[in-house]
């Protein structure tokens, strides 16, 4: 669980990075719409960075093979969903964009073991 933790403190970092960057160096270069996608990423990529410190945090008294999946779903959903938007909004390109609903689909898989998982074991 402690690889949870750890991946948690790289998203946060990133989240903060991506989000001043979109802020202040993209601004101008992106559409208005681009902008609202890339912040839309950063957003998401921060609530799932928590998803992951609670996964981390929770694993550190339990041991769970639902919590580990819990963990690299919302690991994935974050490569997956805020990684497409990323490049899409600075792209343009339609197939990233054709991506982002799976990355959604396991935030809300990891969302729903990690529940399971609390009312099993905790």
């Amino acid at each position: 669980m402690k690889l949870f933790l750890i991946l948690g403190a790289i998203n946060g970092f990133l989240a903060v990075a991506l989000g001043a960057f979109g802020a202040h160096g993209l601004e101008g270069k992106l559409t208005e719409k681009a902008l609202g996608t890339w912040e839309k990423a950063v957003t998401y990529q921060m609530f799932h960075t928590v998803a992951l410190f609670v996964t981390g945090l929770i694993g550190m008294k339990i041991q769970s093979g639902s919590l580990n999946w819990a963990g690299w779903l919302f690991f994935i959903g974050i490569i997956l969903f805020s990684g497409s938007l990323y490049v899409y909004s600075t792209s343009g390109i339609k197939l990233f964009a054709m991506i982002t609903p799976l990355g959604g689909v396991l935030f809300l898989i990891g969302w729903v073991v990690l529940g399971y998982t609390i009312i099993k074991f905790l």
